[in-house]
């Protein structure tokens, strides 16, 4: 946050100050070393150590939260990773524009291309042709190792749900701007969303969706299509920054639960 803490840097802080535990902020606020009594933690960028290393690469990665979904008979926004062409010595690369073109030739109503690994909607496109899938591809490899590839989707409503252990802290619609994406980076606002019928529907699944990879603290983005709530994506780093500016007292008790689970 431009001239301040980060909102998880704050609740890290003003947890541990609440309750007589030694925290040192490192690294521009990036790394946090707390220590109560003879137990020492971390926090990382937006990461608390709640999940395990492999549920973490799995949420991490928007390919591979698809496929475990689909498996898992999860509804869920199909994505299907493409491996940057410098990676030819550890992942087949032959025919992947053509494999690419393919998959766009699958959706006429066009498809999305973001980096696989990546969160803030930075470097995402909406492809309705082959020039504009050359070119999203070019400048997503210029930075990224990988990309992935879904069917665009007209999204009537996007619902971001953060758990921890299968329990809801936060429920909230992303409202969107002019911008077709519902990032709250990009000025998306979110707005709580009431007890109902909606937001149970949108808990339930993302609980499932958090069980089928085995995340603990997570959020799960959820969208609203034609016929149905899907799962968008898992963020392991539970970033809360535009929700803490909108509802500071829900951001702060939902990392702090999250923080008593970090230290027993």
């Amino acid at each position: 946050m431009p001239g301040g803490n980060r909102i998880f840097v704050d609740a890290i802080t003003k947890y541990c100050a609440s309750r007589g535990i030694a925290c040192e902020v490192k690294s521009q606020g990036w790394l946090i070393v707390m220590r109560s009594g003879d137990k020492r933690r971390f926090a990382l960028g937006y990461d608390l150590g709640l999940n395990s290393a492999i549920s973490h690469r799995i949420a991490s990665d928007k390919a591979a939260t698809s496929d475990i979904l689909a498996m898992s008979g999860i509804p869920c926004i199909a994505h299907t990773q493409f491996s940057n062409p410098v990676l030819a010595d550890y992942a087949p690369t032959t025919g992947l524009r053509e494999a690419m073109r393919d998959l766009l030739r699958q959706h006429p109503q066009g498809v999305v291309v973001k980096p696989n690994e990546g969160t803030s909607g930075r470097l995402v496109f909406n492809v309705m042709n082959e020039a504009e899938l050359d070119e999203a591809a070019r400048r997503i490899f210029a930075a990224h190792l990988s990309l992935a590839i879904s069917p665009f989707v007209e999204i009537a409503e996007e619902v971001r749900v953060v758990l921890i252990d299968d329990t809801p802290l936060a429920v909230y619609a992303k409202q969107r701007t002019a911008d077709w994406r519902h990032n709250l980076d990009l000025g998306a606002r979110p707005v709580l969303l009431p007890t109902g019928e909606a937001r149970d529907a949108c808990v339930a699944l993302a609980i499932r969706a958090a069980q089928a990879i085995g995340i603990r603290f997570a959020s799960v983005d959820i969208v609203r299509t034609a016929d149905e709530w899907k799962v968008l994506e898992i963020n392991s780093g539970v970033m809360m920054e535009t929700l803490g500016r909108h509802h500071p007292e829900l951001a702060l008790a939902a990392y702090a639960t999250a923080l008593d689970k970090v230290f027993g």
